[in-house]
C-alpha cells in the first residue's frame, strides 16, 4: 500500500515540473486588414446604470444572453429582452459578469466592466444552463431571483460530459486543404495536452470520421453559433463527444506571439480543454480562462497553465489534481489504498 501512495505523489510532483510552454516566433498565418471589433459597441455604453434607457443596450443583452448570463425565456413578467432599457435582470447580470472577472460588483457599466466585455474571446458561454464554475466555492444571486452555483478551481461542462472510459485515444482531423504549418502548430498543442492527461492523439487524414474536427469558418457556418468577424469570438469547441473545433477564419492568426494577431497553438490549447470537457477558469493566467489579447501567447504547463498557480503553491492545489483525476476516472481509492 505505501509503494502505491509513493508512486502516486510521485507522479503528482512530476506533473509540477512540466516546464511553461515556450513562445516561439513566428509568421502572420492570415493577416487581416484591421477592422471595428464586433465589440465595439460596448464602448459608448460606459457609464450606463439600471434605470437609464440607452441606444445599443439591446445588443448587450444579446452578448449577455450568448455568454450565459442573461435568459429573459425564464421570467414571464419581463419584455425586455428586445429593448435599450436597463432594467433589474441586465443589472443582475452585470453583477455575475463582474463577480466572475473578479471586478467590482457595481451592476453598472463602469470603464473596468466595458474593457474587460470588449476583450476578443472563446464563443463558448461562461454560464451553462444556469452553472457557472469560474468562481470557486462561491454562490451569487443570478437575475434577481435564481442563483448561479458556483463549482471549483477548475470547471467542467455542466452534466459532466465526458469520453467514454475506454476511450483513451482520440483522432483528429482537418478539411483538405488546411495549411501544413497550421496542422502541425496545433499537433503541437494536442501533444502538450497529451503529456498531461491520459489522453493520446493521432491525426487522421479521414476528416469526416475523426474524433475530433477542427476547421476555420466564417461567420454563419451551419453549427447554429455564428462568428462575427475579426476581433470578437475567435474560436469555439463542444464538449464531450461532440468533437467539433472551429476557429474564426476572419481573425488575424499567427503561429508565436505576432503583435495583433491571435497565436494559433494558444487558442488550440484553450480548445482542446473544452473538447476533453473542460470549461471556462476565472484565473486570468490559466489556458482555460476566457478571453485573450493578441500578441498573448499561453501554454498548458499543467498547473501553471491551467489554474495560473506559481510552483510554491503546489500543496495547495494537491486535492484538485486529485478531483480532476477522479473526473477523468485516472484515481480509484480501492485500488490505491
Amino acid at each position: 500500500m505505501a509503494t502505491k501512495v509513493s508512486q502516486l505523489f510521485s507522479s503528482i510532483f512530476l506533473l509540477f515540473l512540466v516546464l511553461p510552454v515556450l513562445s516561439q516566433p513566428g509568421s502572420s498565418a492570415s493577416p487581416k486588414v484591421g477592422k471595428p471589433s464586433p465589440f465595439e459597441f460596448l464602448e459608448h455604453l460606459q457609464g450606463c446604470h439600471k434605470g437609464e434607457k440607452v441606444e445599443g443596450l439591446q445588443e448587450l443583452k444579446k452578448y449577455l444572453e450568448n455568454f450565459g448570463y442573461l435568459n429573459y425565456d425564464h421570467f414571464e413578467n419581463h419584455t425586455h429582452a428586445n429593448d435599450d432599457d436597463f432594467d433589474d435582470l441586465l443589472e443582475s447580470a452585470i453583477k455575475t459578469y463582474q463577480f466572475n472577472y473578479h471586478l467590482k460588483t457595481t451592476g453598472a457599466l463602469d470603464a473596468q466592466t466595458v474593457s474587460k466585455m470588449m476583450e476578443p474571446r472563446c464563443g463558448v458561454a461562461d454560464i451553462i444552463n444556469g452553472t457557472s464554475s469560474m468562481r470557486a466555492g462561491k454562490k451569487r444571486p443570478h437575475h434577481g431571483h435564481s442563483t448561479i452555483h458556483i463549482v471549483s478551481h477548475y470547471s467542467f461542462f455542466p452534466g459532466n460530459p465526458k469520453w467514454p472510459a475506454s476511450k483513451t485515444h482520440l483522432t483528429y482531423g482537418f478539411p483538405s486543404g488546411t495549411q501544413s504549418n497550421i496542422m502541425s502548430t496545433i499537433a503541437r498543442a494536442f501533444n502538450k495536452w497529451a503529456s498531461a492527461t491520459h489522453f493520446t492523439f493521432s491525426q487522421t487524414r479521414d476528416f469526416t470520421n475523426a474524433d475530433l474536427k477542427i476547421s476555420f469558418h466564417r461567420r454563419n457556418h451551419g453549427d447554429g453559433n455564428p462568428f462575427d468577424g475579426p476581433g470578437g469570438v475567435l474560436a469555439h469547441a463542444y464538449a464531450p463527444t461532440n468533437g467539433r473545433f472551429h476557429y474564426d477564419a476572419d481573425e488575424r492568426w499567427s503561429i508565436g506571439p505576432v503583435p495583433g494577431a491571435f497565436d494559433i497553438e494558444t487558442v488550440a490549447l484553450h480548445e482542446i480543454g473544452h473538447l476533453l470537457g473542460l470549461g471556462h477558469s476565472s484565473v486570468q493566467n490559466a489556458i482555460m480562462f476566457s478571453n485573450i489579447n493578441p500578441g498573448v501567447t499561453k501554454g498548458v504547463g499543467w498547473f501553471c497553465g491551467l489554474f495560473g498557480c506559481k510552483a510554491s503553491a503546489n500543496c495547495r492545489y494537491l486535492a484538485l489534481v486529485v478531483s480532476i483525476w477522479q473526473f477523468f476516472g485516472w484515481w480509484d481509492y480501492e485500488k490505491v489504498f
